[in-house]
């Protein structure tokens, strides 16, 4: 029970950061799109995608070749990070978009060729940029957390947290 506690507040802040950023990049690709916001659906995908994100970051960070540069200077593990979640970013993003055309394509191939006539190219990579853009934010505090240490940095953050009095 203490090992399954451990494992849900490792992956709890993954979690939460990757739910508030799809959650924005679901609602600018809407609001580009119709203008309408989010509806319940994508809310709900956004939710799973951001579980299974959450658990692919741990599951990456135990990979050795992830953290490859943990003795210089902190934008080194940084930008290869950022450039490997960027990467898998990217190959999300792909499918999901190839997964809409496919439903109206008969088979794989007519839906990537589908995909590659008719999608919007400046929207796409909008939408990449803005997850780059927040996939290296992750990075930048996830290194600062490794290095500085989690509680100091949230103190840092949030502040002292307030001490419990004896006999309250």
């Amino acid at each position: 029970m203490l090992k399954l506690k451990h494992e849900f507040l490792k992956v709890l802040p993954p979690t939460i950061f990757f739910f508030v950023i799809l959650h924005i990049v679901v609602l600018i690709r809407s609001l580009m799109i119709k203008g309408s916001g989010l509806d319940m659906p994508e809310s709900a995908s956004v939710l799973f995608a951001s579980m299974i994100l959450g658990k692919s970051v741990l599951v990456a960070d135990m990979l050795p070749f992830i953290n490859r540069f943990p003795d210089k200077p902190l934008i080194w593990n940084v930008s290869w990070k950022t450039l490997m979640y960027a990467c898998v970013a990217l190959l999300v993003h792909y499918l999901e978009r190839l997964y809409e055309y496919w439903k109206e394509a008969p088979g794989f191939i007519d839906a990537n060729a589908l995909f590659w006539t008719s999608i919007n190219w400046p929207r796409f990579w909008a939408i990449q940029i803005l997850l780059i853009t927040l996939i290296f934010m992750y990075c930048v505090i996830a290194e600062l957390a490794r290095v500085i240490g989690r509680d100091r940095l949230k103190r840092m953050f949030i502040g002292p947290l307030p001490v419990e009095q004896p006999g309250k």
